[in-house]
């Protein structure tokens, strides 16, 4: 009888006139939190563009794009049947995705007296079309906090060709500047921290086709300019890259090829990936994996839609250290720690979450 009694009361504490309880903040790990602004290194992934335009299939995965960009070609009358049959055969059995992209544009892009077609072109735009009418208000949220971070001094690179960022800040009356690895200069700039406001595409970007590239091959200007290298690998040793919507961005050959291959003890740094809990089996299993490579891999909570506030709080908490000038980790209590000595200028980058290993768009989990 007292075990009845003692359900009734827990059931009306829990729902007063019907209203559940509200669910209390998750805590922001205080290595994270204390970081200024200008440490970091945002990485943007599929996560974050399937977030906020989550009726645009081709921003939900690497296939997604695929079979958008097959589509667009199908209606436009540039395959033959068979050609259509042997692509969508290819996606059906999840063949290499990266040489299926790649056939895919070549066949679309075919070179006539060195001149390319447009035709590839022209299906980038089709599958892109009107993206700011499909922005959800959610993913703005998100856009939002990477905005006010920049402002504030972060750098903001993603692996995503979509430009989903830029239109949100023009809509707010700022501009941002979409650059890609073929312009070696404004690279070099950008890892100098002297076009804050710019937002790095690795793979490129749909507004200029030339600079899309699928494999580190597509890039070689970049990775033979030794000055250009040393400044952007400078950024993984010394910043601190916070992922947001890709958890496997660090398996991407693109990324690798940028920041990984020749950083050395890269468990002794620091830097973060937010992701969703889930299936524990799988979070711990992603949080071993991405230690040895110096990523710390956090929970933001157990729904997608729990990322937003997090992440909102997050951005709070560090844009308002960064102004104030609070003191960071390790000199909390008036003394600088060795954590703190160590990783002085550490940038952070915090993935959310998605699965794939394939370069440029991940499957969101």
């Amino acid at each position: 009888m007292a075990s009845n009694v003692s359900l009734t009361l827990d059931k009306e504490a829990l729902l007063e006139d019907g209203i559940p309880p509200t669910k209390k903040p998750r805590k922001l790990l205080p290595s994270l939190k204390t970081k200024r602004p200008q440490e970091l290194v945002l990485v943007i992934g599929t996560g974050i563009s399937a977030a906020v335009a989550p009726q645009v299939p081709a921003l939900k995965s690497w296939k997604g794009l695929i079979q958008a960009l097959l589509d667009a070609a199908i209606d436009f009358d540039l395959l033959e049947d068979e050609e259509r049959k042997k692509f969508q055969k290819c996606l059906r059995e999840d063949k290499n995705l990266i040489h299926v992209a790649h056939d895919l544009i070549q066949k679309l892009s075919p070179r006539t007296s060195n001149v390319r077609s447009t035709f590839f072109k022209d299906c980038l735009y089709e599958v892109f079309d009107d993206l700011e009418s499909k922005m959800e208000d959610t993913g703005k949220q998100l856009l939002q906090s990477v905005l006010h971070l920049m402002e504030n001094g972060a750098l903001v690179l993603t692996t995503n060709f979509d430009n989903l960022l830029e239109i949100y800040a023009a809509d707010q009356g700022k501009q941002l500047e979409s650059l890609d690895l073929t312009d070696e200069k404004k690279v070099l700039e950008w890892a100098q921290e002297k076009r804050k406001l710019s937002v790095l595409h690795i793979h490129g970007v749909y507004t200029n086709p030339s600079g899309i590239v699928l494999h580190p091959a597509g890039y070689q200007n970049v990775l033979r300019n030794t000055e250009v290298m040393r400044e952007i690998q400078k950024l993984y040793e010394t910043k601190s890259f916070l992922f947001l919507g890709c958890g496997w961005t660090v398996d991407d050959t693109t990324f690798q090829a940028l920041f990984l291959e020749a950083v050395k003890h890269k468990s002794d740094l620091e830097h973060f990936m937010l992701v969703r809990r889930g299936d524990v089996d799988e979070f711990k299993k992603l949080r071993e994996n991405m230690l040895d490579k110096g990523i710390k891999v956090i929970s933001y909570g157990n729904e997608y839609a729990d990322l937003p506030e997090y992440f909102e709080r997050l951005t709070d908490e560090i844009s308002n250290r960064g102004r104030a000038g609070l003191p960071r980790e390790g000199q909390l209590n008036g003394t600088a720690g060795a954590h703190t000595e160590v990783k002085a200028d550490s940038i952070q980058l915090i993935a959310l979450d998605s699965t794939s290993a394939i370069p440029s768009y991940e499957t969101s989990s």
